[in-house]
This record gives structure tokens, sequence and C-alpha cells, in this order.
């Protein structure tokens, strides 16, 4: 007799929950399925890409970035190691300091946090990179400058 008690209380409406058990957690999916199917009042949601961690053989160090402004620029490593050197101490005093970097193509890079610890400096920073921005070094150019014959100053006579 108690399974026909059981069964009875299946086949009640999903509006009605008397005591919690396995019926009225199904009941319940049942309603919360149905309120949302309705559709939102709110503006479109924005589709968000997932990217993927960083790996330790991705990081770009400081050798690799001089090796890649020499191809890049055309100079000589010794010329062009001071520079990027320079450059990144600049970078870092900036950041330290909680100052906003806006270097395009880089992008626009926010500090949101810092919090300095016993060995080092935690900032919590974002970047905001435009999808429109041009590199700064176009290789057109680039060409066009390592392929010119112009002098810049004729021989004295």
């Amino acid at each position: 007799m108690s399974t026909k008690a059981t069964a009875s209380s299946k086949s009640k409406p999903a509006t009605t929950r008397k005591t919690p058990s396995a019926t009225s957690t199904t009941e319940s999916k049942v309603v919360a399925s149905e309120s949302a199917a309705k559709p939102a009042v709110a503006a479109e949601p924005e589709v968000v890409t997932e990217t993927t961690a960083m790996v330790a053989e991705m990081e770009l160090k400081k050798r690799e970035l001089i090796d890649k402004v020499v191809e890049r620029s055309g100079t000589k490593k010794k010329h062009a190691k001071p520079a990027v050197e320079a450059m990144i101490d600049i970078l870092a005093e900036a950041l330290a300091d909680g100052r906003e970097i806006n270097l395009q193509p880089l992008g626009r890079i926010m500090t949101q946090r810092s919090k300095d610890t016993t060995n080092a400096r935690v900032i919590i920073a974002k970047i905001r990179q435009s999808k429109s921005a041009q590199p700064a070094l176009d290789p057109q150019d680039r060409a066009d400058a390592d392929n010119s014959n112009e002098v810049v100053a004729e021989p004295a006579e």
C-alpha cells in the first residue's frame, strides 16, 4: 500500500511542494527550467573567449627580446641592448609608481592593485590592447629603408 501513496505523490503538479523528497527536487528543476526559458529583458550578453594559461616555454625573456629588436630594427646588438634595457627600466619604474602606461600597439596598461612583500612587489594590472593598432615598425617601411641607396652626405673633394 505504501507504493500506491508514493505513486500518487509523483503525479501531483509541480507547483505544490509539501515535503522535501526526491520528487520535490525534480519538481523544482521543472519550475526553474520554465523560468529560465523566459526571454531576458537585459541587453545582449557579450561573448567572451577563454584564453589559455601562459606556459613557461612561451615566456619572452630579455635576451630573446633584444634579439628580436635587432632583427626587426636592423640595428647592431651592441646598440640595441642598452636601449632595450633602459626601456625596460623605465617601464618597471612607471609600474612601480602606479602610473598608467599607454604604448600602442602594446596597449594601455592600468595598475589595479599593488602589494609589497618581503621579496617582491606584486602588481595586478590590466592591459587593453586595441585590435586596430598598427605595428610601430611597419615591415614594408623597414624593407624600403634597407634597400634605399640614399646618400646622406657627399664626400668632400
